[in-house]
């Protein structure tokens, strides 16, 4: 009996033991989809959070945590400690060295989404991923006072189209019970989907978060005839007193740790500039052992889903001993039950190995929109990689090793002993 003829004899086996086998392939698919979607979704945000902005030499907002301030001024998540003055951001701005400015004031949303306070420079000198301009899908920057540019994924999931009117709300909540309903926006723009949480956001002018926050006093909205209209609004002087942070480009790389130095100790107000790329490392470094806890969680759940595959074979080997005992009957040596029961185990391992490659395909296809919807964090995409192969080819030899221990026991009984009938 050669191997190759096995291979009928382990599918009817299987078959005649499918409760088992489904059971079985169930487990470590489950586990493999677990310890894969840790990586991708690991993977994914990473590469997200590197791609949001590029071409960045300093991130300037009150002194704080640098994590803190990356986290709120790029990727819209929290809030700033206290702003920054608009004197001191013009000082700033106006210095030999600085190519650019873009200044940002958070603080508002519309339906649960970022308002971001800023000025044309955004548009002009804002970049992502590989130094990829931002681009309009429709329309045009704002241009007025009362005009507004949104994000891809804003007009995806409100239907938005120019011309649309915009309600800008106070505060940052899904639901808020101070609105700016008397100075309506209107959609003049829709920015080409980037990947980033500009596509979660709602742009305006500087002038306009000032505009929309005039009469108001201790957060609370303006009423009766404190309540002012457009064109009283558009006659007042809207210059900034502060923004949250702003965004810097030097002329010369070389010049950025010297610039660096000197905004963190300028005398004026306390400030902190950071460099996108060392605080994202910062960043990492933080959430790497809630990444290392969680691999390991996940590598552990393979194991013992084979180790489930491995006593599932070494407990039915009781029931199949008249079973291997025939087949040596009919021919088959010892060395042909050990590479049946090992080919056993290798088919429920790449069935449980293929089965949880596209569960968490599926989890990622489906999951990945709502994550981006509540978080504005992107997990990746679906998709195949070589470590998913990897991780595959790590599962089936990894159960055709453990499955050797049962085969070896089928593999040293002999042939009297499964037609011994015991009592």
């Amino acid at each position: 009996m050669s191997v190759l003829t096995l291979l009928p004899i382990v599918f009817r086996s299987l078959l005649n033991r499918r409760v088992t086998a489904f059971l079985t392939v169930l487990s470590i698919a489950i586990s493999v989809t677990l310890f894969l979607g840790v990586e991708k979704i690991r993977a994914g945000a990473q590469a997200g959070f590197a791609s949001t902005v590029s071409d960045t030499d300093l991130i300037v907002g009150a002194r704080s945590g640098a994590i803190n301030l990356l986290l709120y001024s790029v990727f819209r998540i929290g809030d700033a400690t206290n702003n920054v003055t608009w004197d001191t951001y013009q000082q700033i701005a106006a210095r030999p060295d600085v190519a650019w400015a873009i200044p940002i004031s958070l603080g508002d949303s519309h339906r649960g989404y970022r308002v971001v306070g800023t000025t044309s420079a955004y548009f002009e000198h804002y970049r992502t991923g590989d130094r990829l301009p931002l681009a309009m899908e429709a329309g045009q920057p704002f241009e007025n006072l009362f005009e507004a540019v949104i994000g891809a994924d804003v007009a995806e999931a409100l239907s938005y189209t120019i011309g649309q009117e915009v309600i800008i709300a106070h505060g940052i909540g899904a639901v808020s019970f101070a609105s700016h309903d008397n100075l309506p926006f209107r959609v003049v723009g829709i920015l080409k989907r980037t990947g980033t949480p500009v596509d979660r956001s709602v742009h305006v002018s500087l002038a306009a978060i000032e505009a929309i926050h005039e009469g108001w006093g201790g957060g609370a909205a303006p009423r009766g005839r404190d309540r002012l209209s457009a064109s009283e609004v558009e006659a007042l002087d809207l210059e900034p007193q502060s923004i949250t942070a702003f965004l810097l480009g030097l002329k010369s790389r070389i010049a950025v740790l010297r610039a660096q130095r000197e905004i963190n100790a300028y005398r004026q107000e306390p400030l902190l500039a950071i460099i996108p790329g060392v605080a994202l490392t910062q960043l990492w470094d933080v959430v790497s052992v809630a990444e290392t806890a969680l691999s390991g969680i996940a590598a552990f759940v393979i194991l013992t889903g084979l180790f489930g595959l491995m006593t599932n074979i070494l407990t039915s080997l009781n029931e199949r001993r008249r079973e291997m005992a025939i087949l040596r009957s009919v021919g088959a040596s010892a060395l042909h039950v050990f590479v049946l029961l090992v080919s056993e185990a290798v088919l429920l391992a790449a069935a449980g190995a293929v089965l949880g490659l596209v569960l968490v395909q599926l989890v990622i296809f489906v999951a990945a929109p709502l994550v981006v919807e509540a978080t504005g964090v992107h997990i990746g995409q679906a998709g195949v990689t070589f470590f998913d192969l990897k991780t595959m080819g790590g599962v089936i030899l990894l159960g055709g090793i453990l499955a050797a221990l049962p085969a070896w026991r089928a593999y040293r009984q002999s042939l009297a002993d499964g037609l011994t009938v015991r009592l």
